[in-house]
């Protein structure tokens, strides 16, 4: 069987052209971008999905709870609250996480690095998204949109909380005195 090495980091691919997409992982290439936000990515694929989060589309849906999501993997994850499964874990404290971004975002604690920098306000950041949405504060752009009632959000996860509103949904429930909240934030201040 023929394989394809990739001169950089010497990882092996079955077919020509999936050598060619990692590649771009090295030289940084991102030849797809969103006419909606301009996010940029390296494989038409990705694009494609990520569009769902401006269309509102979410053709995958939880078998445990119903929530639906706009892709496989975040369906993965968000079933990970179900099961209790936390396969990453922070080498410095073992905290558990369920998702390696989360992880990531909590090793750069330990370490202190906050290599992101807004250059509108010299605000600095430990991960590129939250320098992302940050910025939004300074060009007033607000990329996500209720798919009901046409309100505007600079975050996705604002929608997905909104949209408790129209649904009634409480998905968040205190452990001690089982009163349900509709979005995360208030569940930890209670």
């Amino acid at each position: 069987m023929c394989q394809f090495h990739c001169d950089v980091c010497k990882k092996t691919f079955k077919d020509r052209s999936n050598l060619f997409v990692h590649q771009r992982v090295h030289t940084g290439d991102h030849l797809y971008h969103c006419d909606v936000c301009n996010k940029t990515f390296r494989q038409l694929q990705h694009m494609n999905l990520h569009q769902c989060v401006h269309t509102g589309e979410r053709p995958n849906r939880c078998d445990v709870c119903n929530k639906m999501f706009h892709n496989r993997s975040n369906r993965k994850v968000h079933q990970r609250v179900h099961t209790g499964e936390r396969p990453y874990a922070c080498d410095v404290c073992n905290k558990k996480f369920r998702d390696a971004g989360s992880l990531k975002v909590h090793q750069s604690l330990h370490n202190g690095e906050r290599p992101y920098r807004c250059d509108a306000c010299n605000k600095t950041f430990s991960d590129r998204r939250h320098l992302n949405v940050h910025q939004r504060v300074h060009t007033g752009e607000h990329p996500y949109r209720c798919n009901v009632c046409n309100k505007t959000f600079r975050q996705l996860e604002h929608v997905n909380t909104h949209h408790c509103v129209h649904t009634g949904e409480r998905p968040y429930h205190c452990d001690v005195c089982n009163k349900t909240f509709s979005d995360r934030h208030n569940l930890n201040v209670h």
